[in-house]
């Protein structure tokens, strides 16, 4: 993950890709969109390789993170598209959550902290999945933790990713779902501060508004962002999304 990376975003609930909005899940809705006429997330994914050459895929399996049922199903049809890298959060909680997933050839795999129950499963992560391969997501709501994790609750989330830096990890996700599918845009203060103090790999979700915020993450050396609304309501045209991309891997 040395190289800058844009991932459009698939939230898949009740089997069906959704529209993440403020992380208020009772009202999110099947996925909309000029640029396809589908909400499969298997659809969509093709259609947006066909179409647009996209390659690199963003999954988060709300079904699996609100109610441990895991689309494995889709996960596996998904992976039989030629050419193309998932990262996926699929809810884990446990070790035993985290072995299910070794038979599916993704790219990496995400450790939300909304649903890991303890750090020893972080840490043990890295016997199961070479260390490059693992990513813990930041999870926030309006920049305070959420967490399952004692020990983690009520610390800054500077706190929480030195915390981790000392015990490994390599690969975070900043996500404020507050600010996903709100189109907020800039760079929030905290992430610059948490971007000069963490020496690994930073991608960021939540908030892309345009094109701009896209370049001002990768002046300031994060190592790629998360994107939905902007790319599927128009805002962001893909075709010099996907040229920006490429240019700078």
């Amino acid at each position: 993950m040395s190289n800058f990376k844009v991932f459009p975003v698939i939230d898949i609930l009740n089997s069906t890709a959704v529209h993440a909005i403020k992380g208020e899940r009772d009202n999110y809705k099947p996925l909309k969109s000029p640029l396809f006429n589908t909400s499969e997330p298997f659809d969509i994914i093709r259609n947006l390789k066909e179409k647009y050459n996209i390659k690199q895929f963003y999954i988060a399996d709300l079904d699996a993170i609100i109610k441990q049922k895991p689309n494995f199903r889709i996960l596996k049809k998904i992976l039989e598209i030629e050419n193309i890298k998932i990262i996926v959060d699929p809810g884990i909680k446990s070790i035993n959550d985290l072995k299910k997933f070794l038979e599916f050839k993704i790219e990496s795999i995400i450790l939300g902290l909304e649903t890991i129950q303890k750090i020893k499963t972080i840490k043990e992560s890295f016997k199961i999945f070479k260390k490059n391969k693992v990513i813990i997501s930041i999870d926030m709501y309006k920049e305070r933790i959420i967490t399952k994790i004692n020990k983690l609750k009520n610390l800054t989330p500077l706190t929480v990713v030195r915390k981790l830096e000392k015990i490994g990890i390599k690969n975070i996700i900043l996500l404020d779902i507050f600010k996903v599918g709100q189109k907020i845009g800039g760079i929030p203060l905290l992430y610059l501060k948490i971007k000069k103090n963490f020496n690994g790999n930073v991608l960021v979700g939540g908030g892309i508004k345009n094109l701009n915020d896209v370049l001002f993450y990768y002046e300031n050396g994060f190592s790629g962002v998360l994107i939905g609304t902007a790319i599927y309501d128009g805002t962001i045209n893909l075709n010099k999304l996907n040229m920006f991309s490429k240019s700078n891997q």
